[in-house]
């Protein structure tokens, strides 16, 4: 079995409610939320795998629409004890998720201005969004493998142009396609 997890119920909407070979976990979005839903549902069940499927800013025009996988995460909101941005006191700097270039900057906050994607792209940061280094963190704690997959809602600066109800139906049908592709289900 494996364990269907995404932030916000949105972001599930083009899924069915039941997915062969896959439980489903809504978390609710942030770290903390996160960390604790998933740390319940992986001590409560055995997975074969994590899946977590959601939506993402791109703060690298490169990086373009559509789904990508992200191959390391880290926290763009944390200090270590020497000032050093993108570093935490206690946890590891980055998770490795894959082989590949595609990362995402995890933080409890919505990034929405050129100065704050600067800065995240500064440390590496080229997909934003607010729940994956913490998913990633507790599958590892849990010894469980993880896969994580984004689509893109938007450029993570002004001047978005849809609305988050339309962004977030779009990304769901293109996770929702790569899930029936990837797993045939």
């Amino acid at each position: 079995m494996k364990l269907l997890v995404a932030a916000l119920e949105s972001e599930l909407i083009a899924f069915p409610e039941e997915l062969s070979g896959f439980h489903r976990l809504v978390t609710g979005p942030g770290k903390l939320k996160a960390t604790y839903a998933l740390t319940r549902a992986l001590d409560a069940d055995v997975y074969d795998e994590v899946l977590v499927v959601g939506t993402a800013g791109a703060l690298d025009e490169t990086v373009g629409s559509g789904v990508h996988e992200v191959h390391w995460a880290f926290q763009h909101d944390v200090i270590n004890e020497h000032g050093v941005r993108g570093e935490h006191v206690s946890m590891p700097q980055r998770i490795e998720l894959g082989d590949g270039d595609i990362s995402i900057a995890t933080g409890d906050s919505f990034i929405d201005d050129a100065d704050a994607v600067q800065l995240i792209r500064s440390l590496g940061g080229r997909l934003v969004d607010m729940e994956s280094y913490a998913y990633a963190w507790v599958a590892a704690q849990f010894d469980v493998p993880i896969r994580i997959w984004k689509a893109v809602s938007d450029n993570a600066q002004d001047g978005a142009n849809t609305t988050w109800e339309e962004a977030v139906t779009a990304c769901s049908h293109q996770l929702r396609d790569r899930v029936r592709a990837v797993y045939g289900v």
